[in-house]
């Protein structure tokens, strides 16, 4: 059965040129449906296998995963990849039907996500200056790029030293699909990029054929856990009262774009996003600005 799961991984790295991310997602949760048809098949007597599955079995399955306390967006999710796999199942002539057609997924709302305000953001960028290692030069630079860019994490670390371009001010970076853009950087942030690459890596790296940007200790590339870590840490210091992931970087760059005027068409290029609809979820924190902005601006508004 697993044999099977492989084949559509493979297939959607492959064909489809899924991120390592969401293959790793996928492949959690399928193992996981696996499993459990074992477990299930183990009970009854009966001889595990994708042909037998059935929408009864598909039913227990989410049965059980509510019994065990999952969240709504995580079940959500394992449906997708279920019914997605077993289209590829029914396409490839392995199963005859799709045991998942007729199964509804729990109702997720969407959640607004939650930038820092632009203070706030100054206040982190600050904190590595406070210190004059190659780690701090390292760091800064990581936060003004991430920041200035409104990469995802994922992004920012699987950037080459030929990703960068300092002197004309710009990133080119791999988003989903494998999907390339090149983003304009600010000045501030080109500048803490070359000051870095310049002053700092050189202390960092340990091979000369190491081709990543970000580096750590070990001389090797830098990994998105180890930046949450870094991240965390600078968020304490700088004693900000919010929650604060990779992500929060990448949220606040658009709604301070949006606050700032910038088009909507231009931030969802900036940001990578396939359908404007998924940018369009930051209109909804630029709420204020309008106010002012129509306040400020309207004869009759006075």
């Amino acid at each position: 059965m697993k044999e099977d799961i492989n084949s559509f991984l493979n297939y959607l790295a492959v064909e489809k040129g899924f991120s390592e991310n969401t293959l790793s997602a996928y492949h959690n949760d399928l193992y996981q449906l696996a499993n459990f048809v074992e477990g299930e098949a183990a009970r009854c007597g009966s001889v595990p296998s994708w042909a037998s599955f059935s929408r009864q079995w598909m039913l227990s399955y989410l049965l059980n995963l509510k019994e065990r306390g999952y969240a709504a967006t995580t079940v959500a999710r394992k449906v997708a990849a279920a019914k997605s796999f077993f289209s590829f199942m029914v396409a490839e002539g392995n199963i005859k039907d799709n045991p998942t057609q007729n199964v509804g997924s729990p109702r997720v709302g969407k959640s607004l996500p939650k930038p820092i305000s632009y203070s706030q953001a100054m206040l982190l960028l600050e904190q590595p200056a406070k210190l004059s290692t190659p780690e701090a030069k390292r760091d800064k630079a990581m936060l003004e790029l991430l920041y200035a860019s409104g990469m995802r994490v994922s992004e920012l670390m699987s950037l080459n030293l030929d990703s960068v371009d300092t002197e004309g001010g710009s990133v080119r970076c791999f988003g989903k699909g494998h999907k390339e853009r090149v983003i304009p950087i600010a000045p501030r942030a080109a500048l803490t990029l070359k000051e870095y690459l310049q002053e700092a890596r050189s202390h960092q790296v340990h091979n000369d054929a190491e081709k990543a940007l970000f580096l750590n200790r070990r001389g090797e590339r830098l990994t998105r856990q180890g930046f949450w870590q870094i991240l965390k840490g600078y968020a304490k210091s700088a004693e900000l009262d919010v929650e604060i992931s990779p992500h929060t970087l990448r949220h606040s760059f658009a709604t301070h774009m949006l606050s700032g005027g910038a088009d909507l068409r231009s931030v969802q290029e900036l940001l990578g996003h396939a359908n404007i609809s998924t940018t369009q979820v930051y209109t909804h924190l630029t709420t204020e600005h309008i106010r002012r902005s129509y306040e400020k601006s309207h004869p009759r508004a006075k």
